[in-house]
């Protein structure tokens, strides 16, 4: 009936098909536990609309023809998290609530084990689990016969769809019934992409028509772009550029505004949407590169050593708001002189920046970095390397400065009183402690503030070079498909520029320096939703009110005028979109 039942010995299968022994084995290799129940969950996520739009319709007639049987049908995206259940009979729902088999729940084989959903994704073809194939002891009651869902013009692959019952009431017609759907859901997706595809076509001719400007029309899986826009777009700012449309469009249909592009270019654009009410199919930017202003006449004096993470003119890497805002106050903290604490949560790049600032300040002098975690360990001998750095004429950085042992405040605090103005820094998460080594921080006058990661998503473009270059040392800079940024720029990033290196790193050894493509990512950082749960509107909602705040420097009246709402909504909408007035990207 299942193309080879098994024989089972003590509840554990004897014999396998050739599928069910490769999946066993990858399960093992990963470590997967046969008694394990957990289900990774996401409560809130995005559904993928263009499979939703295709797979919807199929699912709601097959629903209707098996109302009331055995018969589940589950709908998971590309990877393996289910985002529709149609469950059948009430029992068959019991049973499939208790087992996690619900919207939410990731399915994939790293995870739950040999599956239907899992199963089919890994092998990219239909895949039959049938009782104890199951690797999972709680997954042994069901059947599951799941079938990938392509993209009849891309290759790529969609999601699944899954049709799931107890073994007991396997029906040798389930898996016709799944694949003829399948086939269903593959022709609307092609007739879908075809219209919108046509509707981008039609939209650039015309505006190449009326403009002799750049011109590209894209959405997140096509680019079409004219000979100039084609000069001006580096392959990273397909991806930014959608989303800074996606950004500023909102609910309008046409929006104006300035780009940043690669290598510091910068654009006046407009963007207009393609598509019909509700159904976007992509945007139509034009595009003129702003003009420069003329360049002063380069100083004569000691070359200093560009940092990767630099630009080509020697500024910090990015092209956001807020490391604009950055650049800004590192100009004025350079300008003023006097110690300098660099702020900003973990994994930031504070001491990046403030190794900037040396690079920016230096007249020769070497540069020494005290970790004060350190002091902990042995207060007397690194309170000694500190007083001998300072006196021997070095630039100081005192890292995790916030950190220090208590009962060294008052001396490092008198160091740093005695201390040449210009040869001091520090780095610390935040002013505003109440213990002794945060009233350290109080002897710092200026301080700057990095913003996260997640507050500009813009910057991965500019950052994904520098990061990767230090470890392509003789051979090119591995660089992100656009998908695969798309991506990046989608995430929280909770551990900041440091987790993205880390996930580059581990990308870059699996791509074997080719360009990193999606699957190339750790498995947890291949789904383009941000795992805080908010969905595409969202985080847009949000980095609007961010740029606000960021752009009125903390005042919140100044910044609800720009936005054109009460002081008391923006109040609101940062409570409900989870902004912390305490860590914005700016110097309040």
């Amino acid at each position: 009936m299942l193309d080879g039942p098994l024989t089972s010995e003590d509840g554990r299968p004897a014999s396998f098909r050739d599928e069910i022994v490769s999946s066993w084995r990858r399960c093992k290799l990963v470590g997967v536990a046969h008694a394990g129940e957990d289900v990774p969950y996401q409560p809130n996520f995005e559904r993928p609309n263009r499979l939703l739009r295709a797979a919807g319709p199929v699912i709601d007639r097959l629903a209707e023809q098996l109302l009331g049987s055995p018969v589940s049908i589950l709908l998971a995206d590309s990877e393996a998290q289910i985002i529709d259940r149609r469950p059948g009979s009430p029992k068959l729902a019991q049973a499939l609530d208790r087992a996690m088999v619900a919207p939410g729940f990731h399915y994939a084989e790293e995870y739950t084990g040999t599956n239907g959903v899992g199963s089919a994704l890994e092998e990219r073809r239909p895949f039959v689990v049938s009782g104890p194939e199951h690797f999972r002891d709680n997954l042994q009651q069901f059947t599951c016969i799941g079938s990938p869902l392509r993209h009849p013009i891309t290759g790529s692959t969609e999601g699944v769809l899954d049709v799931t019952c107890r073994v007991d009431e396997t029906q040798e017609l389930l898996k016709p019934l799944v694949l003829a759907a399948v086939r269903e859901i593959e022709s609307r997706i092609y007739a879908d992409a075809s219209r919108r595809e046509q509707m981008l076509l039609d939209h650039f001719l015309r505006a190449g028509r009326r403009s002799s400007t750049a011109v590209v029309t894209l959405n997140e899986d096509v680019v079409i772009a004219n000979t100039a826009a084609s000069g001006l777009l580096d392959l990273s700012d397909q991806a930014m550029l959608w989303e800074w449309a996606c950004r500023l469009l909102g609910n309008r249909d046409e929006c104006n505004g300035e780009v940043r592009l690669a290598h510091d270019v910068v654009v006046l654009a407009r963007a207009t949407r393609v598509g019909e009410p509700g159904a976007t199919a992509g945007v139509v930017v034009e595009m003129r590169p702003r003009p420069r202003a003329p360049s002063p006449p380069a100083a004569v004096g000691p070359r200093t050593r560009r940092d990767p993470g630099d630009n080509a003119h020697g500024q910090l890497a990015g092209r956001s708001i807020a490391t604009a805002r950055l650049r800004e106050d590192v100009d004025a903290a350079i300008a003023a002189g006097g110690p300098l604490l660099v702020c900003g949560e973990v994994g930031t790049g504070k001491l990046f920046v403030a190794t900037h600032l040396y690079r920016r300040r230096a007249d020769g002098e070497p540069l020494t970095v005290l970790d004060a975690r350190a002091s902990h360990d042995d207060p007397v001998a690194w309170m000694g390397r500190l007083t001998s750095s300072v006196t021997s004429g070095a630039t100081v950085v005192l890292r995790h400065l916030d950190e220090l042992v208590p009962r060294l405040a008052a001396r490092v605090a008198g160091v740093v009183e005695q201390a040449a103005p210009t040869r001091l820094l520090a780095t610390a998460r935040a002013r505003g402690g109440h213990d002794e080594a945060s009233r350290v921080l109080d002897h710092f006058p200026i301080s700057i503030t990095v913003a996260p990661l997640r507050y500009r998503a813009e910057d991965i473009a500019d950052l994904v070079p520098a990061l990767l270059a230090p470890d392509a040392t003789g051979r090119p800079t591995p660089r992100l498909q656009p998908g695969t940024l798309r991506t990046l720029t989608s995430l929280d990033w909770p551990g900041n520029v440091r987790e993205l290196r880390a996930v580059l790193t581990t990308a870059a050894v699996r791509s074997l320096g080719s360009d990193i493509a999606h699957e190339h990512l750790p498995p947890e950082y291949r789904s383009p939703r941000s795992r805080s749960g908010c969905t595409s509107l969202q985080r847009a909602e949000r980095d609007i009110v961010i740029e606000a705040l960021a752009e009125a420097r903390g005042n919140k009246q100044a910044a609800a005028e720009r936005l054109g709402i009460a002081r008391s909504t923006l109040y609101r909408k940062m409570r409900l979109l989870g902004i912390d007035k305490n860590r914005l990207p700016i110097n309040q």
